[in-house]
């Protein structure tokens, strides 16, 4: 039995929770709303982002971040990307040894800090808890890290695969969201299949250019953290951002679609995180450009596409 502490009470987090624990895994659960500890501890649900989905009796949940990491041996970092670093830095005062950190956050921050270990992969959340075959990829710099991960998740429904690349596999399960907000403009704007497996091919480019810019291997986005991810991400029923790029598609302005939303969608920040990133490093990134555009600047959607199509033209592989 492993002590895990998953910190992040989302939907994500509070899966992987209750999938670790029917594994037989002792599991603390760290959530910052009180009411989610509470329906948690007394009524093995999750009513805010995992409504209708009895968890494991077994799973323990905590608003008290040091309890929750101070005597775990692996850390499960699923907060949201935008409050990772205030969260991670607060539990890693707590935490007691050097217990394996695994982060399983699909997102970007301007300065990412690489963990020890990223999981990723096309992975809706409900879908897991439902036990449905799902596949996924760890990577960490010491392959016996990676396999170690592997184990501590691995079940019969939850197939792990393990990684070196960690910047390629962090990389491909982010910015595939920012893509995933262009494949919901799409839909809403009524267009159909051949601009969105466009979209999705050229997506895939330009996250594979600003992954080698940044040292990543180009074949991990040809993998599960890359293609596998951005596929079901822009294209399933379930996804948060694919979701939102609807209502935006539709005409909403950005804080119109996400008024009352309790979830967040990571390709909002990501797209301007990514942004950030490729003019450090002299990445043209046209798609994240005009979803960010789109997002930020109030830019027509229409007119992001016009400005894609009418590019100069070039060869289907450049850099």
């Amino acid at each position: 039995m492993t002590r895990v502490a998953v910190v992040g009470g989302g939907a994500w987090g509070t899966v992987l929770a209750d999938l670790l624990t029917r594994k037989g895994e002792a599991v603390t659960l760290w959530a910052r709303e009180p009411e989610v500890v509470e329906a948690v501890n007394r009524d093995h649900r999750n009513p805010f982002f995992l409504p209708d989905a009895p968890l494991a009796p077994a799973v323990r949940a905590t608003g008290d971040l040091a309890a929750a990491v101070r005597d775990a041996e692996v850390v499960v970092s699923a907060a949201p990307s935008h409050a990772v670093r205030e969260v991670m830095t607060e539990a890693a005062r707590a935490v007691t040894g050097k217990p394996l950190i695994v982060s399983v956050s699909k997102g970007l921050e301007p300065d990412p800090a690489t963990p020890l270990a990223v999981l990723s992969g096309p992975s809706f959340a409900q879908e897991v808890y439902q036990r449905q075959p799902t596949a996924v990829v760890v990577a960490a710099a010491d392959e016996a890290v990676a396999r170690r991960v592997q184990q501590v998740f691995s079940c019969a429904h939850f197939r792990v695969y393990t990684h070196t690349d960690v910047a390629g596999v962090e990389l491909g399960g982010a910015l595939k969201n920012v893509i995933a907000l262009a494949a919901g403009i799409l839909e809403g704007l009524g267009l159909g299949h051949n601009p969105r497996a466009a979209l999705i091919t050229r997506g895939l480019a330009e996250i594979t250019r600003l992954g080698v810019a940044l040292g990543a291997d180009p074949l991990t986005f040809a993998g599960l953290a890359g293609m596998g991810d951005l596929i079901l991400t822009a294209t399933g029923a379930l996804s948060r951002n694919r979701g939102l790029g609807v209502e935006l598609g539709q005409g909403k302005t950005l804080e119109q679609a996400q008024a009352g939303k309790q979830t967040v969608a990571e390709g909002v920040p990501t797209a301007r995180a990514a942004v950030a990133l490729a003019d450090r490093h002299d990445v043209e990134l046209p798609i994240t450009r005009e979803v960010a555009a789109i997002l930020f600047e109030g830019k027509a959607p229409r007119d992001a596409i016009a400005a894609l199509m009418e590019r100069d033209l070039k060869a289907e592989q450049w850099r």
